[in-house]
């Protein structure tokens, strides 16, 4: 298979080398490693110049890494692109393997693979797909060991679970270029990925790989450590996607289900760590099939002066 590669960074000096290590380090060597700088004002430069010309650079004003992502894929000259962002690691095998899966068929479209969480250089035992609710992996045709290929669009369980990550992504360019790319729509939300994934969806086939091939960093720089945040996202993107393509309207019963949902676990979030003022505008959001009587009550106690709260009782943290 012949590949580009493209990694998104803004501001990753310290992290953006293991990155490019474990890229360039492919037991299937890349056509190209492509790097849209999004506007750095760090040692990013000087980083990259160590790198040349195995790395090619393109720089860009700070636009979000979905903008840079689009950047990367529009330069790309290979017939499939990878991603990767700019703190996470590959297995040497990610290349290879995802090679192999495009061999056993090759009318792939999109393909991901399984990842886990690294924090502190440490790779976490479990894996994403670990988490995946029971039926989610139903239909799945087998293609090899550990392959596996969705014949249909699978936006209905994206919906309802999202174990897909983009550094984890490898993609057919023309179809994905076809499919608009990266969806910029979304902004700089936070988890602004999951509008592509929802798109890609509707892609077929769709190839997974079950081995966990990927690392995930989680640190202070990134944003998806914070559930409340992530939930809050996800529930703009859904409302975003609904709005802007027709295609989803068979699933939107579905989609304003989860964003109701999505919100109602942000509020509970936002109410166990005494941030009354998020629980206020979150309930403000809340369709009224969801507000129950212990979410107004929660948005009752968030309404009164601080010292009455604690009078009752109430401490942040604590669960009603």
């Amino acid at each position: 298979m012949d590949v580009s590669v493209v990694i998104p960074s803004y501001n990753r000096a310290k992290l953006l080398p293991f990155t490019l290590d474990a890229v360039l380090g492919q037991s299937l060597p890349p056509r190209e490693v492509i790097v849209v700088d999004d506007g750095s004002r760090d040692d990013t430069a000087a980083v990259l110049a160590r790198y040349q010309p195995a790395v090619r650079v393109i720089t860009i004003e700070n636009s979000g890494s979905i903008v840079a992502r689009n950047a990367g894929l529009r330069q790309a000259s290979a017939p499939v692109v990878a991603f990767c962002d700019s703190d996470d690691l590959w297995r040497p095998e990610f290349l290879a393997t995802m090679a192999a899966l495009w061999r056993a068929e090759p009318r792939l479209r999109v393909a991901y693979a399984n990842f886990r969480i690294v924090r502190d250089d440490v790779w976490a035992n479990s894996a994403k797909f670990d988490d995946a609710p029971a039926g989610f992996w139903a239909g799945l045709r087998p293609v090899g060991e550990g392959f596996g290929v969705f014949d249909v669009p699978i936006v209905d369980r994206l919906v309802r679970f999202q174990p897909f990550f983009p550094s984890a992504c490898v993609a057919d360019r023309a179809a994905m270029i076809e499919a608009g790319g990266w969806d910029e729509g979304v902004g700089r939300t936070v988890g602004d990925d999951f509008g592509t994934v929802l798109r890609l969806a509707e892609l077929h086939p769709f190839g997974v790989v079950a081995a966990p091939l990927v690392g995930i960093r989680k640190h202070g720089a990134n944003f998806s450590a914070n559930t409340r945040a992530m939930n809050l996202g996800d529930a703009r993107i859904l409302e975003y996607v609904l709005a802007s393509r027709p295609s989803l309207a068979p699933h939107a019963a579905l989609i304003r289900d989860s964003v109701a949902r999505r919100r109602r676990d942000a509020l509970d979030s936002a109410f166990a760590d005494g941030d009354f003022a998020a629980v206020r505008a979150i309930y403000a959001l809340l369709p009224g099939a969801v507000r129950s009587r212990r979410v107004r009550v929660k948005r009752l106690i968030a309404g009164l002066p601080g010292p009455v709260a604690g009078w009752i009782g109430l401490r942040p943290g604590q669960a009603l």
